[in-house]
This record gives C-alpha cells, structure tokens and sequence, in this order.
C-alpha cells in the first residue's frame, strides 16, 4: 500500500514488512527495499535481493486487496480522504508493534535489535537514499516508537508533511483514538490470514 508514495516520504508499514521476511535479516534488507524500485526488469540485482523486492510487492498486493482492509479504508475514507489507504498502513504498524506479544517469540526490542545489528549484505546494489532511511530508521529508533501512542502521532505527522498533496495525515492518531477497536478488529482479522499466506509462500519459494 505504501509504495507510491514511499519515494517521497519516510516511515509506514515498516514493521509489517519485516515481520513477514520470516525473521531472516538479509531478507528484512531487501524486503524494505522493494519501496525504493520501479519496474519488472530486477535482473540487475542478485537473487536475494530479487526475492525481498517480490515479497514486498506480495505483501502490498495482498494487504490492498484484503476484504478487511478494504471495508476498513472505505470507512476511514470520509474522515481521512485520499491517504485512508497509507493511515491503515500506520495503524497496523502500530497495533503489530503495540501487541507484538500475541505475534512473536522474541521482544519487539530484541527483534528490532537483531535487525538493526545485523549487516548489510550486497551494500553495492542498494541506492544512498535507502541506505539513508536505513541510518535514519536507526538513529531515531522509529520501528521501537511505533508501539506508543506519540509513536504513531509522529508518524502520522511526519509522512503528511512529505506527501506532495494536501492531505490531513497529521490528525491520523486522533482518528485511530476514536476508531482503535473498529481498527483492531480488522488489523487481527488481517494478521489472521496474511500469517499462514506468507509461511505458505516461504515455503512455495523454497521448495
């Protein structure tokens, strides 16, 4: 859902996107990736690299076109018209980050420290700008804030102001506060599916 705009602005569906990549680091790398190509033609980049950019793809295809996530964006539409699509996205992160608990083993802080730490491999093929978010990611530990509520306000504040339209992203934490349990309702509905979907895929790219 993010990647349109992700050339433009930084942080969305981050925590999403690693959560999904199987808890594979160099996998996470590549995944994130994906938001900063264009095009079918990825020949030019390893296999690996190959595999996160598809994944990533996946995974936006498969959240934009799930019933619940739909139902849900026609509902946040009247309230936050034409970016109710990227305000799912920061939701989701935030309720993933919010009960990691119930989706993982590790701690949201040992997972995202195990990512942090881990190195980047095929650093060539990756462009300064990602490498940019990466540093930035890092420095201002954005996956960690994603869990509380001023997390979230910054996030929605952040991606509004570098949308090239008039947009009221901003006020997206104030619409999650009077909608969190409509949100959450399609945010488990959503990990309830899309958790089997994407182990299913793993393992049909693997074998």
């Amino acid at each position: 859902m993010s990647g349109i705009f992700f050339a433009y602005i930084s942080t969305m569906n981050f925590l999403g996107h690693l959560y999904f990549s199987n808890n594979d680091t160099d996998l996470m790398h590549a995944n994130l990736f994906g938001d900063f190509v264009r095009g079918r033609d990825l020949s030019m980049y390893p296999e690996s690299i190959q595999y996160g950019i598809r994944l990533h793809r996946t995974i936006d295809s498969y959240i934009d076109h799930h019933p619940a996530v739909i139902d849900l964006m026609h509902e946040l539409y009247p309230v936050l018209p034409k970016i109710s699509g990227i305000a799912v996205d920061l939701f989701f992160d935030h309720l993933l980050a919010k009960n990691w608990s119930d989706f993982h083993e590790l701690s949201l802080e040992d997972f995202i420290d195990r990512f942090y730490e881990a190195p980047l491999k095929h650093e060539e093929f990756y462009t300064d700008h990602f490498l940019m978010v990466l540093d930035r990611m890092r420095a201002k530990n954005w996956l960690y804030q994603y869990q509380f509520n001023y997390g979230l306000m910054k996030a929605s504040k952040g991606v509004s102001s570098r949308i090239s339209f008039e947009n009221n992203l901003d006020t997206a934490h104030e619409v999650f506060e009077k909608m969190e349990p409509r949100i959450e309702k399609a945010f488990r509905i959503y990990m309830t599916d899309a958790i089997p979907y994407f182990e299913s895929y793993q393992l049909s790219k693997k074998s």
